[in-house]
């Protein structure tokens, strides 16, 4: 699909996956909108997506706390009104903390972490929704994770759940809205080295990041859904280091107990 002229706006872009993603729909022709919760954050998102290559005032910005569904759908409207359509929703905000596992977490954490990973995806997509359907052709790419799809300890069951969830989300979706022309993608990525392995209880070091896909590999993965020609549909793309730590382990996922 030539996507040049199409318009993707793009949740959690002030940073990591959001990011590098608005950086590759830019360099394909996108105009792209890239929200996120802290303005002066997607304000150097921007100045650094053009240092890699992104085209001038190619991406703007709309702040947007996810968790607030009458917020998106105040910025969703402003969007739509400012560019016509949104053709590509990349669902990319996502959360964790380091007190995250049964014995140390709580209900107001578990909370917070599906608001933003789930319920912030479902309120993005239903606002965008009706203006896929009129013009049948939309993409919804879901940014889940390999702890979606492949369960370990790691990640705590908040993030577990709330990423298992994001993935049968993208499945109903397709089930419901394929007859309309539209499709959409549950992204599964292993370990990525970008600013989220911070709220880790132990962050990997320098040298295991360096083995982990890195932002721009995930960005590339995110053109290449939105590339695929309408009548594809990707329902899941599972992708991961090969040096992968999941499976192989590492000093920093050791059991705490």
């Amino acid at each position: 699909m030539d996507l040049n002229g199409k318009v993707a706006w793009i949740t959690g872009g002030g940073s990591g996956i959001g990011l590098a993603g608005a950086v590759e729909l830019a360099k394909a022709g996108c105009r792209v909108v890239i929200s996120g919760r802290d303005a002066a954050k997607l304000d150097a998102a921007r100045v650094q997506a053009q240092t890699q290559g992104a085209p001038e005032n190619s991406i703007s910005a709309a702040p947007l706390d996810v968790a607030d569904s009458a917020a998106v759908a105040r910025v969703a409207q402003a969007i739509q009104s400012a560019h016509g359509r949104v053709d590509i929703l990349v669902n990319s905000a996502g959360i964790n903390f380091p007190k995250r596992y049964w014995g140390e977490t709580d209900a107001t954490t578990f909370d917070q972490v599906v608001a933003i990973n789930l319920n912030g995806a479902m309120a993005c997509t239903l606002a965008v929704l009706p203006g896929m359907r009129e013009r049948r052709e939309g993409t919804v790419i879901n940014v889940a994770s390999f702890a979606g799809w492949y369960y370990s300890y790691l990640t705590g069951p908040a993030y577990t759940a709330s990423k298992a969830a994001l993935m049968a989300l993208t499945h109903s979706f397709n089930i419901e809205e394929g007859i309309h022309g539209l499709r959409a993608t549950s992204l599964c990525p292993g370990e990525v080295a970008t600013p989220i392995l911070a709220k880790r209880p132990v962050p990997p070091s320098d040298a295991e990041k360096a083995r982990m896909l890195q932002e721009a590999d995930m960005g590339r993965t995110i053109r290449f859904i939105a590339e695929m020609p309408a009548h594809v549909c990707i329902n899941e793309l599972v992708i991961s280091p090969v040096y992968n730590r999941i499976y192989i382990g590492g000093e920093d996922l050791k059991r705490k107990n």
